[in-house]
């Protein structure tokens, strides 16, 4: 698509890095808007904010690096190049969550409903981050016969050249933008404390796992099933042991 969206001499602003941060700046917005319209200190999620978009970035990074060393070899210092592409979701997510849980503590509030005000924010900065991967390329899908097919032609972009492939980070955009939008109308009814985040939990990791099909870039794979796939049915079984266990004996919230 269009990797570079803006080149002035020596600076290069590139559409993925553009996007990643304006994911991050809507997230944001919303966990503090909505943490003050519960009536949440909204210093917790500036401070949660910042610890955790590092160790996401990092383990997003790593995870990356880590399934396409073939490439990493031959120019290590392209790891540091994460603005023009190449982060996994699940890295970030899976680095993210002790390092909530460390700085959760300091606050002393109620983990579940700290969770269920960031799901719907995080939730939306994954889809506008999508947009960041169809710009440059990264998280391809595998070819594709049919009118829903795109091309990528410029010459930097991380997907095979001039094939027709699955507009897979559109399917997963619209995933989350469909995710997003149930989380909101639920957020505005009177429902049991961390209903939010297991709902997060269970549609994304179900949309994330179909999606995996149509993926065509290097994931690793076992019995069949890729990396995020195996983790997609972790996150859903998680899920479901979230709400037997803990969320369907909390108390019904409004506000």
């Amino acid at each position: 698509m269009h990797p570079i969206l803006l080149k002035i001499g020596p600076l290069t602003l590139h559409t993925y890095g553009f996007f990643v941060a304006l994911g991050f700046l809507l997230a944001l917005t919303w966990t503090h808007r909505e943490g003050l319209r519960r009536g949440l200190n909204p210093e917790i999620f500036h401070d949660l904010f910042f610890y955790i978009v590092i160790s996401a970035l990092v383990g997003a990074r790593l995870f990356y690096v880590a399934l396409n060393l073939s490439f990493f070899r031959n120019d290590p210092v392209a790891a540091l190049r994460l603005w023009e592409g190449g982060l996994v979701f699940y890295g970030g997510f899976l680095t993210a969550v002790p390092v909530f849980i460390w700085r959760i503590r300091r606050w002393r509030k109620p983990v579940l409903e700290i969770l269920d005000v960031a799901a719907p924010g995080l939730v939306l900065a994954q889809a506008v981050g999508r947009l960041g991967c169809l710009s440059a390329g990264c998280c391809y899908g595998k070819a594709c016969a049919n009118g829903l097919a795109i091309t990528f032609s410029d010459p930097i972009s991380h997907a095979p050249l001039n094939q027709p492939l699955h507009p897979t980070q559109i399917y997963h955009a619209i995933a989350n933008i469909s995710i997003f939008a149930i989380l909101f109308f639920l957020s505005r009814r009177n429902i049991r404390r961390g209903t939010l985040v297991v709902v997060y939990m269970l549609f994304y990791g179900l949309l994330r796992f179909t999606v995996e099909f149509w993926r065509g870039d290097p994931r690793g794979f076992l019995y069949s099933f890729s990396t995020s796939q195996w983790i997609s049915l972790g996150l859903i079984i998680s899920a479901f042991l979230l709400w037997f266990i803990k969320i369907r004996h909390e108390p019904y919230t409004e506000y």
